[in-house]
């Protein structure tokens, strides 16, 4: 009965709900995600007046911003943490199924998705600073959708209460999310070991739980982790995708035409292929970059900043980071390759083969290393973001927060050694309905995240 519900609204959140015709006989199939979070990123582009192009130096000056309270975090560092779960499985897999399936020309429409994404990731993120609370378990502050979307309907019943309905459930579908996604994580490092090193998935996944307890179940520690292993990871990958650019740049015009031509060409148009090139740039950017489903915010609540706006800004960029920076990496990779190197492979297999005609049996080793650093912070990154909602469901209460901890690191375990589609569904379906809570409230409290970006502009413009 249950599994049966949950196929249900999987169904209804992800798969195609409509189908718009396209020239040539093709149709783009759209599914109640996009539906919601197109036009939301479209509307706070308009409103902001295009913020992501507009205010882009605003966004690095952003990660400058100082705190005061060795218990809180800084810009810089909750951009960290973001960082941490937008760079994941959907920077590496996530890309190569969409160049799979939609061709070069799904790359444009990754970098489209993530300039409006860049706009609804500010006004959550904003938000998110605005209607903080002190964490007196963690130090610092906390917050997120749970917290504004609480204040938000207490304001408009004008009554104090201790949960409001939409409040929890979007908490709890939080909690959901990230415990389906534990299981996905594990089961994605121990797979990609396996092929890289022959290692048995039950080796691996004792040594990932066991390294995943002894940070997580400190009290400050996954910060400090992250702190380190972020930066190390991206600007690595960063500058071995630069110096495959660079060993193949008679190849790049070529590649950067292709891009454009298989985007907006009109042999796509008539052979109808137009739908799978652009829906398979728009998902994938959507869902990699994660705009939009209230995930990071609870990260830009933790931060101690003098404007709201600064929080974010700095979010903003956490999203021109992850789809045109890290996203555009993995497809530079897979599109210097030589066609009979990929084809007819798909996964983890196809950027494996392009990376090992790029760079050897080095190449094998790098994407399997690198799988499992994406994938390893984006497990501490959401058990950060997990705090707030354990807080906002259960109180200040210690033995709630080690108990999720524990939860996540059982299905940790579990992911490693079985793959249960059931409850890789059961995250796809968290997360879908996180999306629909928070969109729709964005639209509602959007106003305030704007009404305080004009005040951070008029102050910029008095200095």
């Amino acid at each position: 009965m249950i599994v049966s519900l949950i196929e249900r609204i999987y169904a209804l959140l992800w798969g195609d709900l409509i189908h718009v015709p396209l020239p040539g006989g093709d149709s783009v199939g759209i599914s109640l995600l996009i539906i919601l979070l197109i036009p939301t990123g479209i509307y706070f582009t308009v409103r902001t007046k295009v913020l992501p192009l507009r205010l882009f130096p605003d966004m690095i000056r952003a990660l400058m911003s100082k705190k005061e309270n060795k218990d809180s975090l800084s810009t810089f560092q909750t951009l960290i943490v973001s960082t941490a779960t937008r760079v994941g499985m959907g920077n590496l897999v996530g890309v190569v199924a969409a160049i799979s399936a939609g061709g070069a020309g799904a790359v444009f429409w990754m970098w489209v998705t993530a300039l409006i994404g860049s706009s609804t990731a500010f006004v959550e993120a904003t938000l998110a600073q605005i209607h903080k609370e002190k964490d007196p378990l963690y130090g610092g502050y906390r917050g997120g959708p749970a917290y504004y979307i609480h204040h938000y309907m207490e304001e408009k019943t004008g009554k104090k209460k201790n949960h409001t309905l939409i409040a929890v459930l979007f908490a709890i579908s939080g909690l959901i999310c990230w415990c389906g996604i534990s299981q996905v994580i594990s089961n994605s490092v121990a797979s990609s070991f396996e092929n890289a090193f022959h290692i048995p998935p039950l080796y691996t996944t004792i040594v990932l739980v066991a390294v995943a307890a002894v940070i997580v179940l400190r009290k400050n520690a996954t910060v400090k982790v992250l702190d380190l292993i972020v930066p190390i990871m991206a600007v690595c990958y960063f500058f071995i995708t630069i110096f495959i650019i660079l060993i193949n740049m008679k190849s790049i015009p070529s590649v950067f035409g292709r891009i454009f031509e298989e985007a907006f060409g009109i042999r796509q148009v008539v052979s109808g292929g137009f739908g799978a090139v652009l829906m398979n740039g728009v998902k994938r950017g959507l869902f990699s970059n994660e705009a939009g489903s209230g995930s990071a915010p609870c990260a830009a609540a933790a931060a101690e900043c003098d404007f709201p706006v600064r929080a974010g800004l700095t979010q903003a960029l956490g999203v021109f980071i992850d789809t045109i920076v890290i996203c555009s990496c993995t497809a530079m990779i897979m599109l210097l390759a030589p066609e009979n190197v990929v084809a007819g492979k798909s996964g983890m297999d196809l950027l494996q083969s392009a990376m090992k005609y790029h760079l050897g049996e080095f190449g094998v080793i790098f994407i399997a290393l690198t799988l499992f650093l994406f994938s390893f912070s984006t497990f501490l990154g959401i058990l950060f973001y997990a705090r707030s909602n354990v807080s906002y469901l259960f109180g200040d209460k210690w033995f709630w927060q080690t108990a999720y901890k524990v939860l996540a690191l059982v299905m940790l375990f579990i992911g490693g050694i079985a793959a249960y589609t059931f409850v890789w569904d059961l995250g796809d379906v968290g997360i879908g309905l996180m999306t629909i809570f928070n969109t729709g409230i964005l639209y509602l409290m959007g106003g305030q995240a704007l009404k305080a970006l004009k005040e951070y502009e008029s102050n910029k413009d008095k200095k």
